[in-house]
């Protein structure tokens, strides 16, 4: 059984943990905090702050609020999910995880079947909860979304991010959030397949692994594309090839999403030596549930 507990937060003091708990888990970043009057506006206006507690202090949080998206018949209602954090002290515990599935079940409570948000497709850990662990998909590429980012984890990059689709009554989510959770994949799983990656990664002399100069082509309708396990480690290590991989994944899936491709898995392996991380990328319909 889990050691925290999740809980709404509507009240003004409840919601001021959250805004304080912001500056703890990203110091530095003060022009990034969601205010206290922003959050509570939202709350009482149809948003959703959840908040993870240990011990009666909070730990972490989710918020998100009310959207509408474009489609063919007109605007569609969705719940975006603007911003999750756990505090540092306390993170790979499974919080996480758990704060976004209180979200899944209240969003549903309400009537939607659809929640989007952002990550850093470069971002091992995020991919894997994301993409993994929830079940989400991706086939949007934002370049530079939030414009020039200058807090310690962003700055001096393009802020290009993936928009990931949550579709909560989907067959692959129940799957995921289910009591009997679908386990997430290991590197095993698909080199059993005869699945490998579409490109090989090159080495550097200080170990850190660089990426190939040039997309290749799309050939297959399964695809397997690796990204460093460790980008914040290039990141301070090496600025110039972390903007190096900023490039080559930008290319890389804003070229598969142009041709249909749809990120459907990640693969994240921490069993060896050296730690891997891939992309499930599949070509339509057909592919969708390959690894399900």
């Amino acid at each position: 059984m889990p050691n925290y507990s999740i809980r709404l937060l509507e009240t003004p003091e409840d919601i001021r943990l959250v805004e304080q708990l912001q500056r703890e888990i990203w110091p530095g970043s003060e022009t990034d905090v969601v205010p206290l009057h922003l959050l509570i506006t939202a709350v009482h206006n149809g948003g959703l702050l959840l908040g993870a507690f240990k011990e009666e202090k909070i730990v972490g949080f989710v918020f998100g609020f009310p959207g509408l998206e474009e489609t063919p018949d007109g605007p569609r209602a969705k719940h975006c999910s603007h911003m999750m954090g756990i505090h540092p002290d306390h993170r790979d515990g499974g919080i996480g995880f758990s704060l976004k599935r209180a979200q899944w079940q209240m969003v549903r409570h309400r009537g939607l079947d659809h929640i989007t948000w952002t990550y850093d497709p470069l971002l091992s850990r995020n991919a894997h909860l994301n993409i993994a662990k929830l079940g989400a998909v991706c086939d949007t590429y934002r370049r530079s979304e939030y414009g020039e980012m200058r807090d310690g984890l962003n700055a001096g990059l393009p802020s290009d991010r993936f928009q990931v689709d949550w579709w909560l009554n989907s067959q692959r989510v129940q799957r995921r959030l289910g009591e009997r959770a679908r386990p997430t994949l290991k590197l095993a799983h698909v080199t059993q397949s005869g699945l490998r990656p579409f490109y090989a990664l090159r080495y550097s002399t200080h170990d850190l692994p660089q990426p190939p100069e040039h997309v290749p082509p799309f050939e297959d309708r399964l695809l397997l594309a690796e990204i460093p396990s460790d980008f914040m480690d290039i990141k301070s290590r090496d600025f110039a090839l972390a903007r190096d991989w900023r490039f080559f994944t930008r290319e890389l899936f804003e070229t598969a999403f142009a041709n249909q491709f749809i990120v459907t898995d990640f693969v994240y392996d921490n069993t060896g030596v050296n730690p891997r991380s891939m992309y499930i990328l599949t070509h339509g319909e057909s592919t969708l549930d390959q690894f399900e």
